[in-house]
């Protein structure tokens, strides 16, 4: 086969191979959940508060596949580097550190052990059978990513569309048989659903989806690499993959803020999306509903922990090569199984200043990779405006901070300060007039200095 044919047969043949294994990767528990909670939380402002969700949860993660494939960057630390190299590998850590050991994969485990496993046992056999769990849980990770290129096969080809199939056998049963459909535009009260577009595209941060996928670019890229030796149209395919894996995203994201809505009907509001979805399943396959919902949370987060813990250690692996691949595998599994035993409460309550700090220095450099094609990944724009975010988003990780240390006098004296000053801190966008004062400042001075040296 030429090199000229093996382009084309990769985007008919395993395009929908590689978008599916793309979709398991970002596919997780919190994919599943907050959604739906998100439904039963907007009621009549389902619509609103659903476009915001896309924005962030599906809009952001495909800007990140996109700007990898734009600036041609094999990884997180090139996309970032024109910042400096220390800035990028401190990034690097901190988004993978969050992703695959501090918050990510150890929540992936505790959703799966409370929706799936707890509800069938007594209360005192919680501890020990989370530490059983868990180890079981993350030992099958090792397993199915031990060697990379099985990923593609044990996630992609089989995983992931059982999955599918699951879920949207629900849909089929809630919005066709059931008719329920019928009745998503009447539900709700006058007064009744408080999300709105920006509470709903702030909810998207909890999916930590654009992180991910600035850290499941390089799996893709191993993947597509597989396939073939030839770098030619590899940007072009990694957006095609990535158009094709999201696209399927939203129609799902839809589907389950229609079923928190819909669920209005039949159970009242919860206070997570995780009892939510419970009700849900118990409403509509009745006895087979806690055993389908088993499955359908362990499909979701055991691929998705797979994608987090690979994408960490092939980064990492790929920096340090002297520790490699298969010890970082094994270390972050190892440190990700003891978190996970603190518990899915103490995750929770520290993963939001984490995402408040992260999430806006991600969605600056997706921006900035987005306009490559005009600021080049010019290291003078990149350091201005990354830096001015970072101001925001040091506030907002403060303001988030659990309230035990939040309620400290001092951080209280400078949040009421903030809330007084900063535009758009009370709705937790104040690092966009950032970015924007950054990108347009920067880029003029840069464009004046070409500019002057042609004179």
């Amino acid at each position: 086969m030429s090199e000229l044919e093996t382009p084309n047969r990769f985007r008919f043949k395993q395009l929908i191979v590689l978008a599916s294994l793309l979709f398991a990767l970002f596919f997780g528990a919190g994919n599943l959940i907050f959604p739906v909670h998100l439904g039963q939380v907007a009621g009549r402002n389902w619509i609103p508060a659903a476009i915001g969700f896309l924005l962030s949860a599906i809009l952001l993660p495909l800007g990140s596949i996109f700007a990898l494939g734009l600036t041609k960057s094999k990884n997180m630390f090139e996309l970032v580097l024109p910042v400096g190299s220390t800035f990028s590998l401190l990034f690097l850590l901190a988004a993978h550190g969050s992703m695959g050991l501090l918050i990510g994969s150890p929540r992936l485990a505790t959703v799966t052990f409370t929706m799936g496993v707890q509800p069938f046992l007594p209360t005192r056999w919680s501890h020990p059978a989370l530490l059983i769990f868990s180890a079981l849980f993350f030992a099958t990770i090792v397993l199915l990513a031990y060697r990379q290129t099985s990923i593609t096969n044990s996630v992609g080809k089989i995983l992931n569309p059982l999955f599918v199939v699951l879920l949207f056998g629900l849909f089929l049963v809630a919005f066709l048989v059931n008719g329920d459909a019928s009745h998503l535009p009447l539900l709700g009260q006058p007064g009744q659903g408080t999300s709105s577009l920006i509470s709903g595209f702030l909810e998207g941060y909890n999916t930590m989806d654009a992180l991910a996928g600035l850290g499941f670019g390089v799996t893709i890229i191993a993947a597509v690499r597989s396939y073939t030796k030839s770098d030619r149209n590899q940007g072009l395919v990694v957006a095609q993959i990535g158009l094709v894996a999201l696209g399927l995203e939203a129609v799902i994201y839809v589907g389950l803020i229609a079923l928190g809505v819909v669920s209005l009907r039949f159970t009242k509001a919860s206070a997570d999306g995780g009892t939510a979805f419970t009700q849900i399943m118990a409403h509509y396959t009745g006895s087979l509903g806690a055993a389908l919902l088993a499955t359908l949370t362990l499909l979701a987060c055991l691929t998705t922990a797979v994608g987090v813990l690979t994408s960490f250690a092939q980064d990492l692996g790929n920096r340090f090569p002297r520790i490699g691949y298969h010890k970082f595998l094994l270390g972050a599994n190892v440190i990700a199984f003891g978190i996970a035993n603190f518990g899915l409460d103490q995750i929770i309550a520290f993963s939001a200043p984490i995402l408040s700090l992260l999430y806006p220095v991600a969605i600056t450099v997706i921006v900035l990779a987005l306009l490559n094609r005009w600021i080049r990944q010019n290291h003078l724009i990149y350091r201005i405006t990354v830096g001015l975010v970072l101001i925001p988003a040091s506030l907002d990780f403060l303001h988030t901070l659990p309230p035990v240390l939040h309620q400290l006098e001092p951080l209280v004296a400078l949040d009421h300060w903030c809330q007084a000053v900063i535009p758009l801190f009370n709705w937790g966008l104040d690092f966009i007039p950032f970015l924007l004062v950054g990108l347009v400042g920067s880029s003029l001075f840069v464009w004046s200095q070409r500019f002057a040296k042609k004179v």
